[in-house]
C-alpha cells in the first residue's frame, strides 16, 4: 500500500492543488490544517486541525497516518511566539525557532525542515508533490515581450536576486529601467496594488503597457517550502498596474491553475514568461 502524502497546509490554492493531485495519482493524502490558517477547500480530505506550536502533535499524527513524504504548502503568517500554545516538543524547539527567526524567514524554515527530517520524514517541495506546477522556459502566454520588456525583466530579476539575498522578498517591478517596487512582507498582491496607485507617467496603462514583475527564489532559501507562487490574481493585478508582463524563473516558480492564468494573460494582453535561472543573478 502506498504511503499517503503528508500535507502541512496553510491558506490558498497551492495546498489544494497538491492534495487533489495526490489523490488523483493514487497516492492519497493526509492533511494537517494549521489553526488560524485553515483552507476551507481542504476540509474534505482526511486529516486534522493542529496549532502552530503543536510540533509533537503534528509528528505523531503524520506517523500514525503512515506518511513518509511530507510537504509544507500554503499561506501562513509568522506568529507572535509569545502567544503560541506549545506541546512538549514545541516547547523544546521554541528557543531555537526564536533564535533562527531573528535571522530571517529562511533560517526559520530550515529549522522546521531539519526537525521533521530528524524524525524520519522525507520533506519534499511543492514542485515534487505536483510536477505540473513548475514554470517552463520561454513565453508561456500572452504577447511576445519587446526588447524593452526583456531589459526590464533582466533588471527586475537582478534586483530580486539582491533583495532575496538579504531575505527581503522574491519579487521586483521595473518599468523603463526604474525600480517601481520590491516585495517585502506584504506579499506580491499588495506590492502590485502599490504599483497600480503610482502615476501613469512612470508605469504603463491598458493599451500602452510597460514594465515587468519578476519573481525568483531567494538565493539561499529553503526551496522545499517557499518557492515563488503565482496565480490568476497575479496576472490580473499585473494588468491592473499597467504592466506588460509577469516573469518567473523557469524551473523555480509555481503556476497555479496554469490554463486559467494563460487565458487571463491572453484576454488582458500581458505576457507570462519563464526566464533562465542565471538571468542577471
Amino acid at each position: 500500500m502506498t504511503a499517503p502524502l503528508g500535507l502541512i497546509a496553510g491558506l490558498g490554492e497551492l495546498p489544494v492543488a497538491i492534495a487533489s493531485n495526490a489523490v488523483a495519482s493514487g497516492q492519497g493524502v493526509y492533511v494537517l490544517r494549521l489553526k488560524g490558517f485553515e483552507e476551507p477547500a481542504l476540509a474534505e480530505y482526511p486529516g486534522d486541525v493542529v496549532g502552530l506550536g503543536e510540533i509533537g502533535g503534528v509528528i505523531d499524527r503524520l506517523k500514525s497516518a503512515g506518511c513518509k513524504d511530507v510537504v509544507f504548502a500554503g499561506i501562513v503568517k509568522r506568529p507572535n511566539f509569545k502567544d503560541l500554545k506549545l506541546d512538549m516538543r514545541g516547547a523544546m524547539l521554541l528557543p531555537k525557532v526564536v533564535s533562527e527567526a531573528r535571522k530571517g524567514d529562511d533560517a526559520l524554515l530550515k529549522v522546521l525542515v531539519a526537525e521533521f527530517e530528524k524524525h524520519g520524514f522525507n520533506v519534499i517541495g511543492s514542485e515534487e508533490a505536483n510536477k505540473t506546477l513548475l514554470a517552463p522556459a520561454g513565453l508561456i502566454a500572452g504577447p511576445s515581450p519587446t526588447e524593452a520588456n526583456m531589459a526590464d525583466m533582466r533588471h527586475a530579476a537582478k534586483v530580486a536576486a539582491a533583495t532575496g539575498a538579504l531575505d527581503i522578498g522574491q519579487g521586483c517591478v521595473v518599468c523603463d529601467g526604474l525600480v517601481l517596487a520590491v516585495e517585502a512582507q506584504e506579499g506580491t498582491d499588495e506590492m502590485l496594488r502599490r504599483c497600480a496607485a503610482l502615476p501613469e507617467a512612470i508605469r504603463g496603462r491598458s493599451g500602452a503597457r510597460r514594465g515587468v514583475l519578476a519573481k525568483r527564489p531567494k538565493p539561499e532559501q529553503e526551496r522545499r517550502i517557499d518557492l515563488p507562487t503565482t496565480g490568476v490574481s497575479t496576472v490580473e493585478l499585473v494588468a491592473a498596474a499597467g504592466l506588460a508582463g509577469l516573469a518567473v524563473v523557469a524551473g523555480g516558480a509555481l503556476l497555479l491553475r496554469r490554463s486559467e492564468m494563460e487565458a487571463a494573460a491572453d484576454r488582458l494582453g500581458v505576457f507570462i514568461y519563464g526566464f533562465a535561472p542565471d538571468t542577471a543573478s
